[in-house]
């Protein structure tokens, strides 16, 4: 039988695990606030499929955000100046 290890409790985490755990929960929240920031400033009109599904879609960890930001958003055309 395979024995199975026990979760590590924050205080038993290296401190390096530690701060990469942070980390990593930093740029998620990132992600997730500047996608739902984006969202709400974009018109619809800009944006394939709808507002609120993406909106679900965004709070999916890194894979939400990063799915919006390259699938999600129609390009606008270029303004020559």
């Amino acid at each position: 039988m395979a024995t199975r290890k026990k979760k590590k409790s924050w205080k038993e985490m290296p401190p390096v695990a530690r701060v990469g755990t942070v980390m990593a929960a930093v740029v998620q929240l990132s992600l997730l606030v500047a996608a739902q920031r984006d969202i709400s400033r974009r018109p619809a009109e800009q944006i394939r499929g709808n507002k609120a599904i993406w909106r679900m879609v965004t709070l999916l960890n890194f894979v939400g955000p990063a799915s919006y930001f390259a699938f999600g958003r129609k390009n606008l055309p270029a303004t020559g100046k």
